[in-house]
């Protein structure tokens, strides 16, 4: 049985994950708490306890404002990684957006490109 912290939210947000203040990858967050989220991603240039950033933008919302938050990998996966929050760099009020927005759109929103699998040449 699998412990955890506080409870996950899931849902369907495209994002951009930053490396080193850089664009890097693609992604799609598919659940969220208030200490991580998982993204779906195929990015595996990284490294567990490295640090990212994720940006995203509630599509619905009338600004056109970017959010970002820090974290580091916790967990990789074929399906993406697992990215647990920091919490001294994060606005707990965007933590709390982003979860209040996930619970109340259960549909796919992608603002980003969607990822392609790598095809062979």
């Amino acid at each position: 049985m699998e412990y955890r912290l506080s409870k996950r939210v899931t849902g369907k947000l495209g994002l951009l994950l930053y490396k080193r203040s850089m664009p890097v990858a693609t992604g799609q967050i598919r659940d969220a708490s208030e200490r991580g989220l998982f993204i779906a991603t195929d990015y595996t240039d990284v490294q567990l306890n490295q640090t990212l950033e994720v940006e995203f933008r509630f599509p619905d919302r009338y600004e056109n404002s970017f959010q970002r938050l820090k974290g580091q990998v916790v967990r990789k996966s074929e399906h993406g990684l697992g990215v647990g929050f920091d919490e001294s760099e994060n606005d707990d009020h965007t933590i709390s957006a982003l979860l209040s927005w996930l619970r109340n759109h259960y549909h796919t929103v992608s603002y980003f490109p969607p990822i392609r699998p790598n095809s062979p040449h």
